[in-house]
């Protein structure tokens, strides 16, 4: 309505015999400025329908991004995202960033359930054949521990001071990601 009414008026200047060039540039100008203006916002709002559109996240996921942030999503909103992070943080992210910025959902994939990996160092001289075992039984063991994919250890290499291996276990709730790998830690130093 409001460019209608512009249009109609410069019109009617015009009939009157006034030049309308300059009310055009002046109109074209101020265009201009609010345009400039609303940059930064048209960007987040663009963003913002393109997430709500292709879904590269929900909320309830854990997300990572290159720049560092990561937490669980709490809103996606047109304008921003906001996550929690691990220390309770609530961090609001324009949706700018997120559009332009690589995302690693942590809780996205066709299932629900999450990878972690521990690295473990033992002495040189160690049995690498009782280190396997200890490793696959401390996952076995361990509850949150998923049977399936099951847990695998591999022996990484002979590191400056160690024999390094890593053990790869699944668990289901991305939640407890942290206090399972302590559980183990724990478990594997007993």
């Amino acid at each position: 309505r409001m460019a209608l009414l512009v249009v109609v008026i410069i019109a009617a200047i015009g009939a009157l015999g006034i030049e309308t060039t300059s009310f055009i540039a002046i109109f074209g100008a101020a265009g201009l400025a609010v345009g400039l203006a609303l940059q930064g916002s048209l960007s987040n709002f663009a963003a913002g329908v393109l997430i709500v559109a292709f879904k590269p996240y929900k909320v309830g996921d854990y997300i990572e991004l290159e720049r560092g942030g990561r937490g669980k999503v709490v809103n996606i909103g047109l304008r921003s995202t906001r996550i929690l992070t691990r220390d309770d943080i609530e961090v609001t992210i324009p949706n700018s960033i997120i559009g332009n910025s690589t995302i690693i959902n942590q809780s996205g994939g066709p299932h629900e359930k999450m990878r972690i990996r521990l690295k473990i160092g033992v002495a040189y001289g160690s049995d690498v054949t009782r280190v396997f075992e200890t490793l696959m039984q401390c996952a076995k063991d361990n509850p949150d521990v998923r049977e399936n994919p099951e847990p695998v250890v591999l022996f990484r290499k002979f590191g400056e001071s160690s024999l390094d291996f890593e053990l790869r276990v699944w668990l289901s709730d991305v939640d407890h990601r942290l206090p399972l790998a302590s559980d183990l830690n724990r478990e594997i130093d007993r």
